[in-house]
């Protein structure tokens, strides 16, 4: 049995189609799963947090994939990021644990995905929100990518809980135009060009 019971799992989906200029040919998708569970280790201090990574495996795998199905299939998903938000009886290293797990999930479904996973992390209260960093997941100079999500709960996290959060999106901002690194051109596969 897990040490991090899951609450409740949100989806979140969002279809832009133009942002103050033309409308676009194809609209920009983004999704977010959000998941609140129990933090076992709010309260105390623990020494060593990085073995309970391995226990959050299995519900970054059901999130990536619950991803994968709302943007309807991997077909176009370009970018991605990851969030937590720890509640006031958790210290912020609580939401260093889903690094690993959040990460490797999506980067499993998604395939070759090589850029870094953007992260933001922070502690809060019920009905705080965060801004899920997104960028492409090839190479992180896309700057067409460069996003973020807000996302949260109102009844979310509890004093001991921690809120969890992948985010994928398909195709660049509606109106990018900010010169740099084409999708298109990424060619050295470093994950940053």
């Amino acid at each position: 049995m897990t040490r991090f019971p899951v609450r409740k799992i949100v989806t979140v989906l969002e279809e832009i189609r133009h942002d103050g200029g033309p409308a676009a040919d194809v609209p920009r998708r983004r999704a977010a799963v959000l998941a609140v569970v129990r933090n076992p280790f709010a309260g105390h201090y623990v020494e060593n947090l990085q073995p309970a990574m391995e226990e959050l495996r299995p519900l970054g795998t059901e999130m990536a994939q619950m991803l994968v199905a709302a943007l309807g299939g991997t077909d176009g998903i370009d970018a991605y990021g990851k969030a937590a938000i720890v509640g006031a009886a958790g210290e912020l290293e609580h939401g260093a644990l889903w690094h690993n797990p959040g990460g490797y999930a999506m980067r499993g479904l998604l395939g070759e995905s090589l850029a870094i996973v953007p992260s933001a992390k922070k502690l809060g209260g019920m009905g705080a929100r965060i801004d899920v960093p997104l960028g492409h997941k090839d190479a992180a100079y896309v700057r067409s990518h460069f996003d973020a999500m807000e996302v949260g709960l109102p009844d979310a996290p509890k004093p001991d809980e921690i809120l969890l959060v992948l985010a994928m999106a398909c195709g660049p901002r509606v109106h990018a135009r900010m010169g740099g690194l084409a999708a298109r051109d990424i060619a050295a596969r470093d994950g940053l060009r």
